[in-house]
This record gives structure tokens, C-alpha cells and sequence, in this order.
């Protein structure tokens, strides 16, 4: 399947993400805490991320190296932002460098060809774990509107979190009682329908304007970016939003 941005747009992405990853760690310092992230640190933040960029590109290029390897070669870094942004640097290359037919595992649900998903998929995990580094920064989950991420991103962002992500076998969102989720952004021309059930989630596109959504149980309504970071588990929770099985529950596994 085709992604919603193109190519450049999501290597655009992944550098402006690094950049306030690099920007608020360094703000925060390595011993903080990750509010959005209770489990980690700074260091510890930063050397997933690290590794993940490292994991990707070694995917690209045919030299993978095992993560635990690479997560503890950024936990024990001198210099960690440094190491972070060196991962960065080596994947945009892989990236650029590598044909479009290049053959590269995937694993998301009707994932993109392996150059255009692992430019998305490193483009939103570079995005997301830059706001927990915000978080660090600030103590707090960031209010989306005081974040540098753009709209079209975020829409490609929650396309890929419930188009990719949810239906996965291995998606811990479940629910005994059928529920069914009416994301709709304020921007924009698309909307997704999600439902919940005991089996793996099954989404479906809708144009935002189709009347058929007003019946799901969950409306989902706000700013693209603000939809993006809510249903990633990063932003301010809302009382009474109805999205309380999805914090329980929704959380990306490897």
C-alpha cells in the first residue's frame, strides 16, 4: 500500500525530529525522567532510539546487528546525543542510497515497499520518541500545539498507527465488548473507523465527512497533530474522552 506522504517528506521528517530529539534531551539531561515513558530515562530513551536507527539501516544495507548489541553500545556512549545523532546521520544515507526495489524485511499490516515503509516507519518513531524527549524536557506530556510537528505528518501518522499498527495479531488493544472508534481530524479529507473487539482491531477508511462514522461509540475529534500524539499515548489526557480503553490497552510492541 502507498504511503500518505512521499519519500523526501518523511527523510524532511526524520531530520526535523532529530533535531528536537537532540534539542530537548540535551535540555532535560540524561538522568531525566520520561513522563510519556515512565520506564525510561533520558539515556535510556536515547538509546532505543539509537539502536532503532541503526537496526533499520543494517535491515537496508543487508548488515543487521542484533538490537541488544546496539542498545547497549548507546547506554554506555560518552557522548550519547552525539551517538544518537550519528544513527540518524547513517540512516537518512541508507535511506537516500537505496534503490527503491531494495528488498528489506517489514512488518507492519499492508506495509508500503521496504524504502517507502522504513522511511515512514523511522520518520514516526523518531517523531514520537522526540516528543518523550520534550516530555523530559518540559515534565510533562507537551501540548500538541507547542510541538514543531506539521499536519500533513500527522495524519500520515495516525494512517500508519491504525491502518499498520492495530491490526497486527500482536496489537494489545482488545475489548470483550465490541467498541468502535470514529477518528476524525479537523483537517483533511480522511477519517478511519476502528473496531475493537477480542481479535486483532479492524480498521477501515472513510472520507471525514461520511455520515456513517456518527454512529461509532468513540468520536475522536480534534486537530491532526493533537489526534497523532492522543493516539500515540502522548499528549495531555482529556477527562470524559472516551479514549480511556485506549490508554489501557493501545500500546506498540516489538
Amino acid at each position: 500500500m502507498p504511503t500518505t506522504l512521499p519519500f523526501a517528506d518523511h527523510l524532511d521528517g526524520l531530520r526535523e525530529a532529530l533535531i528536537a530529539f537532540t534539542r530537548y534531551a540535551d535540555r532535560a539531561g540524561l538522568r531525566a525522567g520520561v513522563p510519556t515513558c515512565p520506564e525510561w530515562d533520558v539515556r535510556a530513551l536515547i538509546a532505543h532510539q539509537g539502536m532503532v536507527h541503526r537496526w533499520a539501516a543494517g535491515l537496508l544495507t543487508g548488515q543487521a546487528t542484533e538490537p541488544d548489541d546496539l542498545e547497549r553500545q548507546g547506554r554506555s556512549s560518552l557522548d550519547p546525543v552525539e551517538w544518537l545523532r550519528d544513527g540518524a546521520v547513517n540512516l537518512a544515507g541508507a535511506l537516500t542510497r537505496a534503490p527503491e526495489t531494495v528488498a528489506a524485511p517489514v512488518f507492519l499490516k499492508d506495509a508500503p515497499a521496504p524504502r517507502a515503509f522504513w522511511a515512514r516507519r523511522q520518520c514516526h518513531e523518531t517523531t514520537i520518541h522526540a516528543v518523550d524527549a520534550m516530555a523530559a524536557a518540559f515534565g510533562s506530556a507537551p501540548d500538541p500545539g507547542a510541538t514543531w510537528i506539521g499536519t500533513d505528518l500527522a495524519l500520515d501518522g495516525i494512517d500508519e498507527l491504525l491502518c499498520g499498527f492495530l491490526p497486527r495479531s500482536k496489537s494489545t488493544l482488545r475489548s470483550p465488548v465490541p467498541v468502535t472508534f470514529a477518528v476524525r481530524p479537523s483537517e483533511g479529507d480522511r477519517a478511519w473507523l476502528v473496531r475493537v473487539t477480542e481479535e486483532p482491531a479492524v480498521t477501515a477508511v472513510h472520507a471525514r465527512d461520511d455520515a456513517s462514522l456518527d454512529t461509532a461509540d468513540v468520536q475522536v475529534t480534534g486537530s491532526a497533530v493533537d489526534l497523532y500524539l492522543r493516539l500515540w499515548n502522548r499528549a495531555p489526557v482529556a477527562a470524559d474522552d472516551g479514549l480511556e480503553l485506549w490508554r489501557e490497552q493501545s500500546r506498540v510492541v516489538w
